[in-house]
């Protein structure tokens, strides 16, 4: 058994964040939406209001404007939503959840560095990269938070949690910049940033894989069964656990709703401000969006700031009570983005989102790491969070995508999230009162 509350542990773990960030804020944020929106089209029209609609043709139609890109990342999540359950059971089963999450890990920082070869005139083989490197991303988070509970204990989560996400964000923005500095400096093809990425994931990542134990409860499968199904049967025994635990079932149901709009604007924010901020425009007529990477960029050490003090606000009123308030401004935000315009508003909101992301993902983590029973299956235990997390970005991009595709435009898109936080926190004011009941009991 690993002795808990190892910090040089700790910090390997916390390292993870550091190396895979540089994937969530370059590929999925501040460098690939953009060069995808500058090269991808095969025809533009404009509309009558002088905004214009442009045209991607695969596998036999065409899609408007980021409608397909936000289809890739959908499917992605549908795969790995099917995947992580069955292998979480396997791996808790054979102790080897650290050899899953070096695989996902390996094929992520691969597909991103195919992002190098990326070809608007095979755009259909094109999109397997950033396919595979949203399923290596994802699929290696799983096995990654399951350590949370193995290696802290309870009263150190918090810090821990939000010691993951600071160092994803300094890291990542530290790697933006280089990747910025070499493009505008030295003529740097940005497709080379992407090689970066791969390069910087799977490098960093090895400082984590170096600390963190394998097998940390000595399990020992035996040969002669079937680890498929003896993964299932895991998974199937940690399903009636969680059922027979009203917490854990409140917390999830309420985590589904709000995180579903978190990851969406997370993931599409880069695209939506290249689409409807009203960005000034170089000599060639094209937008100058060197004011997105800023704003992605102040986003980044903002959200740094935000994890630290949510994480100190907790101690004083609870968890839950933080993400309650972390899903108001949430809803807060959506509001304001279907008013905002100017580049200038869009920094004020971005530094408002910044605060509020760090916040409530590392809170989210660490709460329902603390929820969790004494048990050795926290792989499976977490990929349910994991799995609600994917189901969520299955629906919140589609929905997106498909709104934007009717209407034409991303802003109505954006009202769809603000109901989604709602909802989310009025799912929320249960567990708030059940948390306060075993509060009271105890």
């Amino acid at each position: 058994m690993l002795e808990k509350n190892n910090p040089k542990v700790e910090n390997g773990w916390a390292f993870y964040d550091w190396a895979n960030s540089v994937y969530n804020l370059v590929i999925t944020s501040a460098v690939f939406p953009i060069y995808f929106e500058a090269v991808a089209w095969h025809r533009k029209l404009p509309t009558e209001g002088g905004k214009e609609i442009k045209y991607l043709s695969a596998f036999g139609r065409e899609f408007v404007n980021m409608e397909l890109y936000s289809y890739v990342f959908s499917v992605s999540f549908v795969l790995v939503t099917l995947l992580i359950p069955l292998l979480s059971g396997i791996a808790d089963y054979s102790g080897s959840k650290k050899r899953f999450m070096q695989f996902f890990c390996y094929l992520g920082s691969a597909a991103c560095i195919s992002l190098f070869w990326f070809d608007t005139n095979n755009i259909e083989l094109s999109l397997i990269s950033p396919f595979l490197a949203s399923i290596g991303f994802w699929g290696s988070l799983v096995f990654y938070n399951s350590y949370l509970p193995e290696i802290s204990t309870p009263d150190r989560q918090d810090r821990l949690s939000a010691k993951g996400f600071a160092f994803g964000y300094v890291g990542s923005v530290i790697l933006l910049v280089a990747i910025l500095v070499g493009n505008q400096m030295f003529d740097m093809p940005i497709k080379y940033g992407f090689v970066a990425v791969g390069i910087w994931w799977a490098g960093f990542a090895q400082i984590t894989y170096s600390r963190l134990p394998h097998n940390i409860y000595n399990k020992k499968p035996d040969p002669n069964f079937s680890y498929i199904k003896k993964g299932y049967q895991e998974l199937m025994s940690v399903a009636k656990e969680v059922r027979k635990q009203p917490r854990l079932v409140r917390f999830l149901t309420a985590f589904f709703i709000y995180n579903m709009g978190v990851q969406t604007i997370m993931l599409l924010a880069g695209v939506f401000a290249v689409e409807e901020i009203l960005w000034p425009l170089k000599e060639d007529g094209t937008k100058d969006t060197s004011g997105l990477i800023i704003s992605i960029i102040l986003i980044q050490l903002v959200a740094v700031l935000g994890a630290m003090l949510m994480s100190r606000l907790s101690r004083k009123v609870g968890n839950i009570s933080v993400i309650k308030l972390a899903i108001v401004i949430w809803l807060i935000v959506c509001i304001l983005a279907y008013f905002t315009y100017s580049p200038a508003a869009f920094y004020a909101l971005a530094a408002l989102v910044g605060f509020v992301m760090g916040g409530i993902q590392s809170m989210s983590r660490s709460t329902y790491s603390k929820m969790l029973p004494e048990t050795t299956d926290h792989a499976s235990y977490f990929s349910f969070y994991d799995v609600l997390e994917k189901i969520g970005l299955i629906i919140g991009p589609f929905l997106f995508g498909f709104t934007t595709g009717q209407l034409g435009g991303m802003r109505n898109a954006v009202l769809i999230l603000a109901s989604i936080f709602v909802i989310g926190y009025i799912l929320m004011i249960p567990v708030s009162i059940l948390e306060r009941k075993l509060s009271a009991s105890s």
